[in-house]
């Protein structure tokens, strides 16, 4: 009896040390994908009042924990029974993403001498401020979907040969870190300016040291969010245009040549820039509700 539950534990100890190693492969290869994921979530996540932030980000949070609940099996299952439908759902979700990117890019282009939209947003009543925040968060939660699957399809492909006693704690493991890490992450890069405040507050507004980094993070913090805005709007273009590059083949062919960052960036922009402009021909096709 002894002798067979010490075996048992080498085993699991054996296990354990096969998971950790293969998990190590699997984080470098989604590290891409996990700093997009970043980019695009902090975007997602700002925009809203001090007192919001925290509690949207939460809602952002939960969603995205029952995003992996949900993808996680299926691409197990899909993956051993359909692995072709893992690459459509890949392609639509590209898709998805390109347009989301264009429609950011068209909108700051048409909109590059608007300063009314600042404005406009202060001026929300609270109903249209709630109802912009749920807006945001579906938007978010539904973007993250998105890139979970791509974050899940990447880690299992590093483990599809392993036995699935490897595969299930290696790929979880990597979607949880994606959640936690991630909205973790971006918790503390919307909560600089109070950290700020906090440091100031501290040194009872005297001038020192505290005084000068509290009111340095307060100042860095509109351009953290003013860069993450730029760099989620160009992550989604990224990952879109690495789905259809690395999915599709004659698209892959096209680009090879070029460096690998630019070609997905090109096929992005074109891939989405297409998907805006059948969205607009369909909006305007459309009889418009009265």
């Amino acid at each position: 009896m002894a002798a067979s539950f010490f075996a048992l534990l080498d085993d699991v100890a054996l296990l354990m040390d096969d998971v950790a190693t293969i998990g190590k492969v699997a984080a470098k290869k989604t590290a891409g994908i996990l700093a997009d994921d970043l980019a695009v979530n902090a975007e997602k996540a700002s925009g809203f009042i001090s007192s919001r932030e925290l509690p949207v980000l939460w809602k952002i949070t939960k969603g995205s924990l029952l995003n992996k609940a949900i993808i996680l099996p299926i691409a197990f299952l899909l993956s051993a029974y359909l692995p072709i439908a893992i690459t459509i759902m890949l392609l639509i979700g590209g898709l998805y993403l390109g347009f989301e990117g264009a429609e950011k890019i068209y909108h700051y282009l048409a909109h590059l001498n608007d300063k009314t939209s600042e404005k406009k947003k202060a001026e929300l009543t609270s109903e249209e401020a709630k109802d912009f925040e749920t807006k945001k968060v579906k938007s978010a939660v539904f973007i993250d979907f998105i890139l979970s699957v791509e974050i899940v399809i990447i880690a299992l492909s590093t483990v599809m040969g392993e036995p699935i006693d490897v595969q299930i704690p290696v790929v979880t493991g990597i979607a949880l870190l994606a959640t936690v890490g991630v909205y973790g992450l971006v918790a503390i890069m919307v909560r600089i300016d109070d950290f700020g405040l906090k440091l100031i507050t501290l040194n009872h507004g005297k001038k020192g040291f505290l005084m000068s980094t509290g009111m340095l993070l307060i100042k860095s913090l509109p351009i953290i969010i003013r860069t993450l805005t730029v760099l989620g709007t160009v992550a989604m273009v990224l990952v879109a245009g690495g789905i259809y590059v690395h999915n599709v083949h004659f698209i892959h062919d096209l680009v090879h040549a070029l460096p690998s960052i630019l070609g997905e960036l090109i096929v992005g922009l074109v891939v989405g820039f297409a998907a805006l402009l059948v969205y607009k021909l369909v909006k305007l096709l459309l009889p418009k509700k009265h």
